[in-house]
């Protein structure tokens, strides 16, 4: 068995248990499905038939929620994920150009990720922080009055 295979078996194998941890299996898929992402980094469909399987519900009942809700992914994301607030105070402050310029310098759509795994390039819809419009995030870090002209100085921070 590879390493590779040996990882996700680790993998499979922990979410195996947290789930059999569960008093209340009927209300956890949001929880399971939040820890099987913590441990993956996203849901493809072999963890979502696992995850049924486990809660003894239909697929198509997990893949529901799980493309619902944001926060889940079913593409793996790269090292760096870049979201632009698009909310109106972000919007209006141009941020709109502040997507358009990475997805020129990431050569990637919004919601893709580039070739090597590196950066992955969101929107989200409010960050919460209109008095720093426009807003940027990468992973949990914060950049308040973000423009186009900090795309590269950016991107060349997280590329060294």
């Amino acid at each position: 068995m590879s390493c590779r295979n040996e990882l996700a078996e680790a993998k499979f194998q922990e979410l195996s248990e947290y789930i059999d941890s569960l008093r209340d299996k009927e209300g956890a898929l949001i929880s399971v499905l939040h820890k099987a992402q913590q441990l993956f980094g996203y849901l493809p469909e072999r963890v979502q038939k696992f995850v049924a399987d486990k809660l003894n519900m239909p697929v198509s009942s997990v893949y529901g929620v799980v493309t619902f809700y944001s926060y889940f992914n079913t593409e793996p994301k790269g090292e760096y994920v870049i979201s632009v607030c698009m909310g109106t105070a972000c919007f209006v402050r141009g941020a709109g150009d502040v997507v358009s310029e990475l997805q020129q310098k990431l050569d990637i759509k919004v919601g893709e990720t580039t070739k090597d795994g590196k950066f992955t390039l969101d929107v989200l819809r409010c960050v919460g922080a209109c008095g720093l419009a426009p807003v940027v995030t990468v992973n949990d870090k914060v950049y308040g009055h973000f423009t186009k002209d900090r795309v590269s100085k950016l991107l060349e921070e997280y590329s060294e």
